[in-house]
């Protein structure tokens, strides 16, 4: 298991029933981990969106005396420096930066290989395999459904919303499914929490690619894989859920016996159809 400060982190807020503001404050805690021990609770409430109040209820909450005990326990467990000369960086070179320490955190998530494996065996096994993406995340779930084609023999993606949702669902449930992977991003729609409880109750295992582990939609996945976006720009950046999208590809291709031999049939035909320039 990692021990990094966002680790930590996670397991301090483990086995607490948070408010969803309660929530917003340990996902934002999550994203800026090395930042939390030196942020006062003012601080924190302007990054999470919240009243000054609400950052000191999360601290009881968590079972500490108020805020500032609270920091003080991080400050001893999971002691960190601030990065040197991030006030030097534009903010277009902040947004990258923020980036690279996002993929740093799902580098080390990905230190226990074992919620990857799994989830890779419950899509391969899944004939046919729907892929649910809507509005932000809606790219991430093309790109995920592209490529997962080449190596499984059913994927359907869901890149639409609209009541004929739950009609797709239910022919991939007829046809043989057995999982979804969802990726969901903020801002999270409520038809993709809607669509998530209609797949479960139609008896599919709901695997989740999300920006947090307390993203809405925790509650309606069976195994939910966090990657953080940046949020250093108008619009988010999602580079750590898109990697994690591919590592996902690779441990459903692993998990396909006939994988490589898919492959290898596309790139021969690719080649005697002139596909590809190079």
């Amino acid at each position: 298991m990692t021990d990094s400060p966002a680790a930590r982190l996670q397991q301090l807020f483990e086995g607490h029933r948070l408010t969803p503001t309660q929530r917003r404050i340990a996902h934002c805690m999550v994203r800026r981990a090395a930042e939390v021990p030196f942020l006062s609770s003012v601080e924190l409430a302007e990054l999470a969106g919240v009243s000054q109040p609400s950052v000191t209820r999360f601290a009881v909450a968590l079972g500490f005396d108020g805020y500032p005990a609270l920091r003080r326990h991080l400050r001893e467990v999971a002691p960190a420096e601030q990065a040197p000369g991030a006030g030097e960086f534009n903010e277009y070179q902040q947004a990258v930066e923020a980036e690279i320490e996002n993929l740093r955190h799902l580098a080390a998530a990905l230190a226990d290989p074992a919620p990857v494996e799994r989830a890779g065996e419950l899509l391969a096994a899944s004939r046919p395999l729907p892929v649910l993406g809507l509005r932000a995340a809606a790219s991430q779930a093309y790109g995920f459904a592209y490529f997962a084609a080449k190596v499984h023999p059913d994927v359907r993606l869901l890149d639409e919303g609209g009541t004929m949702l739950a009609d797709r669902i239910d022919a991939a449930v007829r046809a043989g499914a057995t999982a979804l992977l969802c990726f969901a991003l903020p801002r999270h729609p409520r038809e993709v929490i809607e669509t998530l409880t209609y797949a479960r109750a139609a008896g599919l295992t709901v695997v989740t690619v999300a920006d947090s582990a307390f993203a809405p939609v925790a509650k309606v996945s069976d195994l939910l894989l966090p990657a953080a976006v940046g949020t250093g720009l108008a619009f988010d950046t999602a580079c750590a859920p898109m990697l994690l999208g591919r590592v996902l590809l690779e441990a459903m291709a692993d998990a396909l016996p006939d994988a490589q031999s898919r492959l290898e049939e596309f790139d021969t035909r690719a080649a005697e159809r002139g596909l590809f320039v190079e």
